[in-house]
């Protein structure tokens, strides 16, 4: 059988946390709003998952009224903006784990609960090609976010691969569990936002991504 990698998530493929949380306060500036979150705050705040559900799990706390989703709009438009004019270095390990599994013959997929915006600008930023990956799934392929399964599921169709030749590469709780709910192998490099925070169990965690990592995940698993 083909083995296959999924990339779980653009965080995967480069560190963006600095640039959505500058997007996240400049969208409150022009939202007239008197917020700033430092990165302490921004990093707790990614226990819930989605942008949208942050700025209102936020508003609660403060007792604020505000247009979330139409923040959460500008905010990603500010966003891909910013990628637009970045050039983002790779995570350690992502090109070197591409080029081999290209010269391996394994498929390499993207799955991811973001945009396709979003991906494109990740793609623009970091010079990776689209047609890089056999299958891309963004969040209007899916019903559910992380940690439900959809994306992984999504992909696994797209790939038409069973679940058992397939290992995930993922950078955050939420992403893990749902890949062991796809019934994946999981190797994590958990991401600048995610160093300190639990991973469920099943999941091997890496400090930097190799292919032969990725493929041991998948030899334990099979």
């Amino acid at each position: 059988m083909t083995r296959s990698i999924i990339f779980g998530s653009i965080g995967t493929l480069a560190e963006t946390s600095h640039l959505q949380r500058e997007a996240f306060n400049q969208a409150f500036r022009e939202a007239g709003l008197d917020w700033h979150w430092d990165e302490s705050t921004y990093f707790s705040l990614l226990q819930t998952s989605g942008g949208k559900q942050r700025i209102e799990a936020y508003a609660q706390s403060t007792g604020t009224l505000v247009d979330a989703e139409q923040i959460h709009a500008r905010k990603s438009a500010l966003f891909q903006g910013m990628l637009s004019s970045a050039a983002l270095p790779l995570r350690p390990g992502v090109a070197d784990t591409l080029t081999e599994a290209q010269k391996q013959g394994i498929h390499v997929a993207l799955a991811t609960c973001t945009s396709r915006n979003n991906i494109d600008g990740i793609l623009g930023a970091t010079g990776i090609k689209a047609n890089t990956f056999a299958c891309i799934v963004d969040r209007s392929m899916i019903n559910e976010a992380k940690p439900a399964p959809d994306a992984f599921l999504k992909a696994l169709s797209l790939l038409d691969t069973p679940a058992d030749t397939v290992v995930a590469i993922e950078d955050n709780p939420d992403g893990a569990k749902s890949a062991l709910a796809a019934r994946l192998a999981c190797v994590v490099t958990p991401g600048a936002a995610h160093e300190n925070n639990p991973f469920p169990e099943g999941a091997k965690l890496q400090s930097n991504l190799t292919l032969s990592a990725a493929l041991e995940g998948f030899t334990q698993q099979s």
